[in-house]
């Protein structure tokens, strides 16, 4: 028996743990524990915002919060999504589980265990990049202090260079400075756990439904294999049919459950993918202008900011399209088979899944956006298209 909480998530559980997110075992701590995490991010989104408020809005000004803003403001958004979703979470989980104990062979097992090792391969793979990623953005504020020890620099100097995200506290934020820095780098944290713990959460699920298809897949082969077909008596009429059942049966589970996982975040998704084409934008145009200010810590904040935005895009549209293809491979796989030698009750169920296949299988978000390689390209040009009006309009 396949337990998927210790075996295939262990480390998403740790992730979301740490952040209160877990949505098992919930206590007065954990819930203490989501609201100051949730209190923490969204208090960094409103002190860039209130710079608005203090200084005088130029275009060049506007842009400059908001480019980083936007982004922060992408951990609330999908801390938000999975607060309020918890049950959805815990749903999908035994939902899942409940798909694994259903298997009993040995080779179906080893294919969703084979499955299962990649959504944990995936996932360490993330955390580390997330981790080294983190530890840039802490270090890159106070790059200019380990030159001032070098350089003689002073302390209004190293200040001055080190605020790279304006924010305003109503503070004097060169006395108070270290605290500030503290709470943005208590947000880089929370937020990049938040990041990796949720999308790798989501990830692992789509992977699994990559290996329902394989199942169905192999199901079919099986049952349509040449032993069978060339000795069809009643007893193999029998194991066809089952296995044909089976075949049909897993395939309508791995669609049910996509559907649940789209439907569950749908709201949160479009919101993301929307937002994610702004902040590209916006930052884009940002390493453009400091590259010309000859500001070289803020070129490199928004390169990475780019690269993670990029990345989070891509291997969101990649597990889409991994879907699909599977999907289409079920569908191929019945196609190719000699459905026709079949008993006439599995050709009936073969042709279910014909019916099915022959039209793409989507993850289809509210019916604005097909995640897919195509759509990843699609909001990359949507993004260099309002970066190139920006630039354009600054000239």
């Amino acid at each position: 028996m396949i337990c998927i909480e210790t075996q295939h998530f262990n480390l998403n559980r740790t992730l979301l743990l740490a952040i209160g997110l877990w949505p098992y075992q919930k206590s007065k701590f954990v819930g203490f524990q989501t609201i100051l995490c949730f209190g923490i991010l969204t208090s960094f989104v409103i002190f860039q915002l209130t710079a608005l408020i203090t200084t005088k809005c130029t275009v060049d000004f506007i842009i400059k919060v908001f480019s980083t803003a936007i982004v922060f403001n992408f951990y609330v958004i999908i801390y938000n999504m999975f607060w309020i979703n918890t049950h959805h979470v815990r749903n999908l989980l035994e939902q899942l589980q409940y798909i694994c104990n259903e298997i009993k062979d040995e080779n179906e097992l080893a294919i969703i265990k084979k499955y299962g090792h990649n959504t944990r391969r995936c996932t360490t793979i993330i955390t580390l990049f997330a981790i080294c990623s983190t530890f840039f953005a802490i270090l890159l504020p106070i790059w200019p202090q380990i030159l001032g020890t070098i350089l003689h620099m002073n302390e209004s100097q190293i200040q001055s260079q080190a605020i790279q995200i304006t924010t305003e506290y109503f503070v004097d934020q060169k006395k108070y400075f270290y605290l500030i820095y503290l709470h943005t780098n208590a947000v880089m944290c929370i937020g990049a756990t938040t990041l990796t713990a949720t999308g790798t959460m989501i990830l692992g699920c789509i992977i699994h439904i990559c290996g329902m298809f394989k199942i169905a897949s192999y199901r079919i082969e099986q049952a349509m294999s040449t032993k069978m077909i060339e000795n069809i008596n009643l007893k193999n009429q029998i194991m066809i049919n089952k296995k044909i059942f089976y075949a049909v049966e897993i395939h309508r589970k791995a669609m049910k459950f996509t559907d649940v996982l789209i439907s569950s975040f749908e709201g949160s998704i479009l919101l993301i993918l929307t937002f994610g084409v702004i902040s590209l934008s916006l930052n884009i145009f940002a390493i453009f202008r400091n590259i010309s200010l000859r500001n070289n810590e803020a070129v490199l904040l928004h390169v990475l900011i780019v690269f993670i935005i990029l990345l989070y895009l891509f291997l969101t549209n990649y597990a889409g399209q991994e879907v699909t293809n599977y999907s289409n491979y079920v569908y191929f796989t019945a196609y190719n088979v000699r459905w026709y030698m079949a008993p006439l009750h599995a050709q009936k169920m073969i042709l279910f899944i014909l019916q099915k296949g022959s039209k793409t299988f989507h993850l289809n978000v509210a019916g604005l956006f097909v995640i897919s390689l195509q759509c990843f390209a699609t909001l990359t040009k949507a993004s260099m298209s309002y970066f190139t009006f920006m630039y354009s309009t600054q000239q």
